[in-house]
């Protein structure tokens, strides 16, 4: 499991496919919250659990694809 402190804003969140999900905005306990000014967000805010990140470099690594993470990803109200 990953320290959720090393989940920095603006951080690139990528799937195990290497393709992009989403930019950090901020972290709420074990959810990361992801920016909705991004065009692979479709513009709302998503939600993803820590749990799915795989590692922590210059982005966030998550251990399923950039489409497994959009299908289940949840959108916040």
């Amino acid at each position: 499991m990953v320290d959720p402190s090393a989940i920095r804003e603006h951080l690139e969140v990528v799937g195990s496919d290497g393709q992009h999900v989403g930019r950090v905005d901020h972290v709420h306990g074990d959810e990361i919250e992801l920016a909705k000014l991004d065009l692979a967000a479709g513009f709302k805010h998503h939600l993803i659990p820590v749990s799915w990140v795989e590692r922590v470099d210059e982005h966030v690594h998550l251990n399923l694809t950039s489409a497994e993470a959009r299908a289940r990803w949840t959108e916040k109200s």
